[in-house]
């Protein structure tokens, strides 16, 4: 049956705009208005009888009813293939410095490039023969890309048993040359390019088998690792106030994690914050592989200045990516920085189409939104019998730091680790400002079960009594409660706070975080009699010399001197009010 493309404006609302059609569309087509010399990307989010309704990806200035509207037939999708890594994409995957070159430093609406280079040829290697079976997502060949072996693989989108009719040799090719011929279960032919597209709101699925996460990811992070780990292939959030350190700990967490590759999707960000990772990732060396960091790295960036339709692309455009080299059997770690800002934009088109609002206006499908977002992470089994993984981490910026807002609720219901930072620790200059007593995890961590709960339960205590000296004073408190007291603002500070421009102290191997929490519990969970200076005394002399040993400059004796002059004065009190 033959279908009609095109469509005339009828109603603009803001970056919604609403044409009339006749004939057949799809939901969440790619659709273009003509505007002068000018191409607007749009995509239809809702179509009723004649009517599309589309939210276009840029500036609507100037749009009138009447602007011929064109349909490309294809869902969103992004190119995927070798040279993604180390680039730098907005949110519907064009190159920003390539545009920058183009415009300048004001962008300029409906300008598009391709996201990958076609003048570039890549060494391809076959791994495959003619007559050889293979599966959507088997690998046919690969290629070097930076520090990996970027494999090629059959096309996602078929189905069944393929047959490899040809493969080219070995030797050089751009990505617009066929590699090779694939046959499958109907007789059909299909060419096999070194790139190929996806639609990014689509999970990939061409895998064997998906696994619970169970191996630690080792973020470097103590307070993380130790007491609220994550896990190769599992969910997180870190919800927290304005201003509380979000962004700091994801670009630390992209630094130091063990995994292979990082994306960073910056999603509804100020600019300043966006410029400032833009301009230190290329610098910073890779503690893994003593390259550039960015070499493994994927930027998608969507500030908060960039048009608001372009936020929800963003999230599904990294999510992507981030599928995609899991299929090469990598650990890949996404960092979506803001969600909040997501949502926002899912809200604002929800009340241009006028649907029926949910909790704080957002729309009733938030909570479903969400989860499909995070349920893409996991581990899975290749057809191969390798393993990949995609780990997604996703910042929450709740208004007033109001962890009872339906974005961070929405989201506790799917991660499996809650990392709540805190405006008091924030402001106290205690980072990372994760606090302790509402943060949680469903992982398993890498240290021992007992010396995370040992941990767990000094802190606990020491803010039980803390709160109750607030009441009755210090002069109420009995001595072993003030020790008490003590030990967990003790642990807290030699061993949960991080100094990100330390060289020693910003990161944290695995062995050295079991050996360094066990040591510390030890001492901590030790039984001394606390009713005599000298026993008090040599409890917290023997925690100095455990911070000469760490040889860490920042944790100095006077700390621990003050804390020794405390306990003096104290017990001296205490004596004074027994011989009244």
């Amino acid at each position: 049956m033959e279908n009609k493309r095109t469509g005339k404006v009828i109603n603009v609302n803001a970056n919604m705009v609403t044409a009339q059609i006749d004939g057949f569309i799809i939901q969440n087509e790619v659709a273009y208005i003509i505007r002068g010399h000018e191409r607007l990307k749009a995509e239809v989010i809702r179509v009723r009888a004649n009517h599309a309704e589309m939210q276009v990806y840029e500036s609507t200035q100037g749009l009138k009813a009447g602007d011929l509207v064109e349909f490309s037939n294809e869902l969103l999708s992004v190119e995927l293939g070798p040279g993604l890594l180390g680039q730098i994409f907005d949110g519907l995957q064009n190159p920003l410095p390539a545009l920058a070159e183009k415009c300048g430093f004001f962008l300029k609406r409906g300008v598009y490039f391709e996201a990958l280079g076609n003048e570039t040829k890549w060494d391809f290697t076959p791994l495959v023969k003619p007559q050889d079976k293979v599966l959507a997502g088997s690998w046919l060949g690969f290629v070097p890309e930076k520090i990996f072996k970027h494999y090629i693989m059959a096309p996602f989108a078929l189905n069944g048993s393929l047959e490899v009719i040809s493969i080219v040799s070995a030797g050089k090719y751009n990505l617009k040359h066929a590699i090779a011929r694939l046959k499958d279960a109907n007789g059909h032919i299909h060419d096999v390019f070194l790139q190929q597209s996806w639609p990014v709101k689509i999970p990939i699925r061409a895998y064997a088998e998906k696994l619970r996460p169970h191996q630690p990811l080792v973020t470097k992070m103590r307070l993380i690792d130790s007491l609220f780990p994550v896990s190769l292939g599992g969910t997180y959030c870190i919800p927290g106030p304005f201003g509380a350190g979000k962004t700091v700990l994801q670009q630390l967490t992209s630094r130091h994690a063990e995994v292979d590759i990082v994306i960073i999707a910056a999603c509804g960000e100020r600019a300043g914050e966006v410029v400032e990772t833009l301009k230190t990732f290329p610098k910073i060396n890779d503690p893994r592989t003593n390259k550039p960091l960015i070499d493994r790295t994927v930027i998608i960036c969507n500030t908060s200045s960039m048009p608001v339709a372009a936020r929800e692309s963003s999230v599904y455009t990294a999510v992507t990516i981030a599928e995609y080299y899991r299929q090469m059997g990598l650990n890949v770690l996404l960092l979506a920085d803001s969600t909040s800002r997501w949502a926002q934009a899912m809200r604002e088109m929800s009340g241009r189409l006028e649907e029926i609002p949910g909790e704080e206006a957002f729309p009733a499908y938030l909570e479903s939104r969400i989860a499909s977002f995070y349920e893409r992470a996991g581990v899975v089994r290749l057809y191969g019998g390798d393993h990949g993984s995609v780990t997604i981490g996703g910042t929450v910026s709740p208004a007033g730091g109001n962890f009872e807002e339906p974005v961070t609720q929405a989201t506790l219901k799917v991660v499996g680790a809650f990392h709540g930072l805190s405006r008091e620790r924030s402001d106290a200059r205690k980072y990372p400002a994760i606090d302790s007593l509402i943060s949680w995890s469903k992982y398993k961590s890498f240290v021992k079960a007992g010396d995370q709960e040992k941990g767990r339960a000094i802190l606990r205590r020491s803010h039980e009594i803390a709160q109750m000296m607030k009441v009755i004073g210090e002069e109420g408190t009995s001595l072993n409660d003030y020790i008490q007291y003590l030990k967990g603002e003790f642990f807290d500070f030699v061993y949960l706070q991080q100094n990100a421009f330390d060289a020693v102290d910003e990161a944290t191997t695995e062995e050295r975080q079991v050996y360094l929490l066990g040591f510390i519990c030890g001492i901590l969970d030790s039984e001394y009699k606390l009713d005599d200076k000298p026993a008090a005394l040599h409890f917290f002399q023997t925690l100095r010399q455990l911070m000469r040993t760490w040889n860490c400059a920042e944790y100095n004796s006077p700390e621990f001197e003050r804390t020794e002059e405390q306990i003096e004065i104290f017990l001296e009190e205490k004596k004074i009010r027994k011989a009244e």
